[in-house]
């Protein structure tokens, strides 16, 4: 598909057109709670291990504070950090420990999605339908996702990992302006611009990088949560579903450009993108350190671990990914 090729006037007809074409409901059995992490198997982990050439490491992670990006979206709010105990109780006495022992303790809340994480399967429906044609209803519930929550994949997300810094290639100073739209062209380009180690293919673990954080960190979060931003054009679903990868992250808060590319529309990528594809999505990543690095030696590809918290039926869930060249 082609960005000019969309009806701009018609995200519902283009959703559904995109979602005949390209989803894989059915492709690993009516059970199937994995979707496209079925491409990221031991054999590709085995690949991956063999990126580590200096044992660098890069965590991908933002920070997770009251200093984040959110604004309150649909109740989505930064983290709250509260101490239980501190080291001014130890002094104090009042922890009543015997032998001078003294210790401080946290507790965090926070929405599950407020800083760097993945979408799960559960997190998007299509007209009441989730990952593999299953009944939203069915799977999703006020006591969480019974079918596909985030355990489902703890221990999966590990593998090649592949920054594609389009912002780099594309950009003026590295970043990508808002309403900037990354097509399959654009992906192409900045993966022959970038060379043989940034090549796409099954089971990889796709970073791509606008830019937009490192504006945020410059200008201020501004709108960063919610408002206009580079990102995957709607055309990109094709790319997607053929390359065959099992993740793909951004340096966004929503993944797609925004805003979106319909008249009326929120989050069309996504509504084909998780229930359709099965495809794992990561937002707010922090690419920013590792493309340094990358540009410097010109090598794309690394060893990346991004388990999930395994809290059971979310929807979605904090990560820390690190990258390890």
């Amino acid at each position: 598909m082609r960005q000019e090729d969309l009806d701009r006037t018609d995200p519902e007809g283009a959703v559904a057109k995109a979602a005949a074409r390209v989803s894989n409901w059915g492709r690993w059995g009516v059970d199937d709670v994995l979707g496209t992490m079925n491409f990221l198997d031991d054999a590709k982990r085995r690949e991956a291990a063999m990126l580590v050439r200096r044992g660098r490491s890069y965590s991908l992670s933002q920070s997770f504070d009251m200093d984040g990006p959110q604004k309150g979206w649909r109740r989505r709010t930064n983290p709250v950090h509260t101490m239980l105990d501190t080291g001014t109780d130890a002094v104090a006495g009042t922890q009543g420990f015997p032998h001078g022992i003294g210790g401080a303790d946290d507790v965090i809340a926070m929405p599950l999605q407020c800083s760097t994480q993945w979408d799960g399967l559960g997190h998007i429906f299509d007209h009441g339908r989730a990952w593999n044609g299953r009944p939203a209803e069915l799977v999703v519930t006020s006591l969480g996702d019974g079918v596909t929550g985030i355990e489902t994949v703890a221990d999966v997300v590990c593998g090649r990992g592949v920054l594609l810094d389009v912002g780099r290639a594309l950009g003026q100073e590295g970043e990508l302006p808002d309403g900037f739209a990354i097509t399959e062209e654009h992906l192409e380009h900045t993966i022959a611009a970038q060379g043989p180690t940034s090549t796409v293919g099954r089971g990889d673990i796709v970073v791509v990088r606008t830019g937009r954080l490192s504006r945020a960190r410059r200008e201020g979060w501004g709108e960063y949560a919610g408002g206009a931003a580079p990102g995957l054009s709607f055309a990109t679903v094709d790319w997607l579903h053929r390359t065959e990868i099992a993740a793909i992250a951004t340096d966004t808060w929503g993944f797609e450009v925004r805003p979106n590319e319909f008249n009326d529309a929120f989050q069309p990528l996504h509504q084909v993108a998780i229930p359709h594809l099965g495809l794992f999505i990561g937002e707010m990543w922090d690419p920013d350190a590792l493309a340094g690095a990358c540009a410097a030696d010109r090598t794309y590809d690394f060893f990346l671990t991004a388990a999930p918290l395994k809290i059971t039926g979310a929807v979605g869930a904090p990560v820390n990914p690190v990258a390890v060249r």
